[in-house]
């Protein structure tokens, strides 16, 4: 089984946050891969997100998560995911609008970024399907509920 090292930066600080230990869980139950590797998760506020976002993305606006792969230099291998940037007051701001709970919302969005520095997508329709799929059953190991179904979308008896 492989292995995936979790190194925490949180450059905001609050009472609200997940402990170091849910977030490596969460982080190391989304890492898909046969191999070892390593990632930072970076807990940040808005206006760090948003410069971030601003200068990767051209959205001049904080984000839930951003992910960013790591492409290591032609002929050097070394066992690194990637960086994933966790805007806090937005995930928190998310999660009250969601009605879902905090810690809910933060391991959707740690494996969801963990999948896309795998390579998963949710662009086209397809790939967003499959990459839903694999959050829902990843979710449901650790105890969560489908984070895409709405209280409108449940089934009614």
């Amino acid at each position: 089984m492989s292995q995936l090292t979790v190194d925490i930066q949180r450059i905001i600080d609050t009472d609200d946050l997940p402990t170091d230990h849910e977030l490596t869980r969460w982080a190391q139950a989304g890492w898909q891969q046969p191999d070892d590797s390593e990632v930072t998760l970076r807990l940040v506020d808005e206006a760090e997100s948003r410069a971030l976002n601003h200068q990767f993305r051209g959205k001049d606006k904080p984000t839930n998560v951003l992910s960013f792969p790591f492409e290591a230099p032609a002929g050097i291998t070394v066992p690194l995911a990637g960086d994933l940037v966790i805007c806090a007051p937005v995930v928190a701001r998310e999660a009250t609008e969601q009605n879902k709970t905090p810690e809910a919302h933060w391991a959707h969005m740690v494996i969801h970024g963990l999948l896309h520095l795998q390579g998963y997508d949710h662009i086209e329709d397809d790939q967003a399907g499959v990459m839903e799929a694999l959050e829902i059953r990843l979710l449901a190991t650790l105890g969560f509920s489908n984070p895409y179904q709405t209280e409108e979308s449940e089934p009614h008896s």
